[in-house]
């Protein structure tokens, strides 16, 4: 299930890439425009600098703006900063799998094999979403 900071982050995230021509957003305007606390949107937006998707502008003008074109950054790239992984099990996990509590057997476990191949389209699907392209089709939708 996709976490509450995932989602903010997802959401901000949009808003910064419909104002991508625009000077950079400060954290409550994003904030007001998302309808996100203001406290916990700032963690979000840290991490998501410190991961290489945001920059931030200091001073009077300052604020958040996407690092890269809308359209390199997929959602993947989002809930993989602020989720981590997209497995469901330890054991699906693609950077560092790790045997589950009561793993009876990696290799014969058709839990893991379901978890394995959820994981990858759950990839694919979030890969498929860009910023730009969904940001445009809010557009339309308004």
């Amino acid at each position: 299930m996709l976490s509450q900071r995932s989602h903010y982050a997802l959401r901000a995230m949009l808003i910064l890439a419909a104002h991508a021509e625009g000077p950079p957003m400060g954290a409550m305007q994003i904030a007001r425009a998302a309808n996100i606390s203001p406290k916990f949107l700032e963690a979000i937006l840290l991490e998501l600098r410190k991961s290489g998707l945001l920059i931030s502008h200091r001073g009077c003008k300052g604020g958040f703006r996407l690092a890269r074109p809308a359209q390199q950054i997929t959602f993947a790239d989002v809930v993989r900063v602020t989720d981590g992984s997209l497995a469901l099990a330890p054991c699906a996990d693609e950077v560092a799998p790790a045997k589950c509590e009561d793993c009876f057997g990696e290799d014969i476990c058709q839990i893991r094999h379901a978890l394995l191949k959820a994981r990858v389209q759950t990839d694919e699907v979030l890969r498929s979403y860009d910023l730009a392209g969904a940001s445009a089709r809010t557009r339309q939708m308004n």
